[in-house]
């Protein structure tokens, strides 16, 4: 009952910036777990966020932390404060849309918007489709966050993230994006010298590259099973690094179909025994939906990506 009196009285506090000031700086340590990763988020100094969570306790009239080896946990009273402060975040993000509508013209969108995506995604088709976004919209600043891992939303990491595969837990929108192509592929000078390659069978006398096992961290991504092999000789957490090590001749590995473009030298083999179809999708936080900034820039980046994997899946 403290706790919901004093979270009632800070809310409704006369320095309305100042309270969501330290809020934000709050949710900040909150999905980073140390001062070090929200001073880095918020671009302010570790010991500050330190001052400010301290005085926010002291205001509140409880602890909102406790620290432990892993870093800076929510208390009880953190984790009953924590709903209501995004409540506030997406308050005062709708309030940001409404005031950034009123000073741009149309329906340029403006601020920054970070996505998180899988390499591959990141690297062949974001660059392109973003490109002709911030063309459209010179006051939009977007990030693009290229991991070999699953992007967290939950720590608002991103604002939103493209995965191979649809989450099924957790408070997340998802919208799948398009189905996408992807084949065995090698450079002239690996078949060259290599064995004949006639069939499926003939890749037990190949150099496979591939993803490290025991990073793979879709089960989408395990492409292992299609080629009927379990060794891989050469590999990489990274889809750029094997999509460079089959391009210098080091072997042979599974390509985006919409990457070969980019390496009109690579040559796909055995079409006929591997063809490979997974799915991209769009992830968001479903309290998400009411931000019309980020709806319209998500309605551009599925149209935008969409229309880039059916014009390079459909070259030579």
């Amino acid at each position: 009952m403290q706790m919901t009196q004093s979270v009632l009285h800070f809310c409704k506090g006369s320095d309305v910036a100042q309270n969501w000031d330290d809020l934000r700086i709050f949710l900040a340590v909150a999905r980073g777990q140390s001062l070090s990763a929200a001073g880095k988020r918020l671009r302010i100094d570790p010991a500050t966020v330190g001052r400010r969570v301290a005085r926010l306790e002291q205001r509140m009239g409880t602890p909102l932390f406790a620290k432990s080896p892993l870093g800076y946990e929510l208390s009880a009273a953190g984790a009953r404060l924590l709903p209501l402060a995004e409540h506030a975040e997406q308050a005062m993000g709708a309030a940001g849309e409404l005031l950034g509508t009123s000073n741009t013209h149309g329906n340029e969108l403006n601020g920054s918007i970070r996505i998180g995506a899988p390499d591959g995604c990141a690297n062949f088709l974001l660059p392109q489709v973003c490109a002709r976004i911030v063309q459209d919209h010179p006051d939009l600043d977007v990030q693009i966050v290229a991991l070999p891992r699953v992007v967290n939303l939950s720590k608002r990491e991103v604002d939103m993230a493209i995965t191979v595969s649809a989450p099924t837990a957790g408070r997340l929108t998802v919208q799948k994006l398009s189905d996408y192509k992807l084949h065995l592929a090698a450079a002239p000078q690996y078949l060259q010298q290599a064995v004949l390659l006639r069939s499926k069978e003939d890749l037990h006398q190949h150099r496979i590259i591939g993803y490290v096992p025991d990073m793979i961290f879709d089960k989408e991504l395990d492409y292992l099973g299609a080629l009927g092999v379990e060794r891989v000789p050469l590999a990489s957490n990274s889809v750029s690094v094997q999509f460079n090590a089959i391009r210098q001749g080091a072997g042979l590995g599974i390509v985006h179909d919409f990457a070969l473009p980019s390496a009109p030298e690579l040559q796909r083999v055995l079409t006929d025994e591997i063809s490979l179809t997974r799915s991209f999708y769009l992830v968001r936080h479903s309290s998400d939906r009411r931000l019309q900034r980020l709806n319209r820039f998500a309605q551009a980046l599925v149209a935008g990506l969409r229309s880039e994997i059916s014009r390079l899946e459909a070259q030579p």
